[in-house]
């Protein structure tokens, strides 16, 4: 399993959703997308993001303002 870090810091939504998603399907099954998002929305936005696209959200985590959430990709 390869971890893929994805900034998205200081981008508004539907940015931060919108990179994930194509970031995402360029990696392999099994794979995580750790993505750094700012933007408050965000916290909602991913749980959504991965209840619709059929991926595993792993964790959310917040550390000084930025928003940290770890997906596997399993479809």
């Amino acid at each position: 399993m390869t971890d893929h870090p994805l900034n998205t810091k200081g981008l508004q939504c539907p940015l931060p959703v919108l990179r994930a998603r194509k970031a995402i399907k360029a990696i392999a099954i099994g794979d995580t997308l750790t993505v750094e998002a700012t933007d408050p929305g965000a916290r909602k936005d991913f749980p959504a993001f991965c209840e619709a696209t059929g991926n595993r959200l792993l964790s959310i985590a917040e550390e000084d303002g930025v928003l940290r959430f770890v997906i596997e990709r399993v479809i």
